[in-house]
């Protein structure tokens, strides 16, 4: 996983909500969390597909399956 752009990756809430896809685009291309900040402090980290199933990988929590895409949703 890239490491955090601290002037890049940490917005606020309320940014994210107007400007959603953009941010969603930036994850993707960039592989870096975004984290979210409401009332100034942290509230949640978005992370890319590929990103979050290779730490489920490394923790011991996914199936090789799941990460090469050999489970299909419901």
């Amino acid at each position: 996983m890239e490491r955090i752009n601290l002037e890049e990756d940490i917005r606020p809430l309320s940014e994210f909500r107007a400007h959603t896809a953009s941010f969603l685009d930036h994850v993707k291309r960039t592989g870096r969390p975004l984290v979210l900040t409401q009332h100034g402090k942290s509230a949640a980290v978005l992370l890319d597909v590929r990103e979050y199933q290779r730490l489920l990988l490394s923790a011991g929590c996914g199936t090789p399956a799941s990460a090469e895409g050999g489970v299909q949703p419901l």
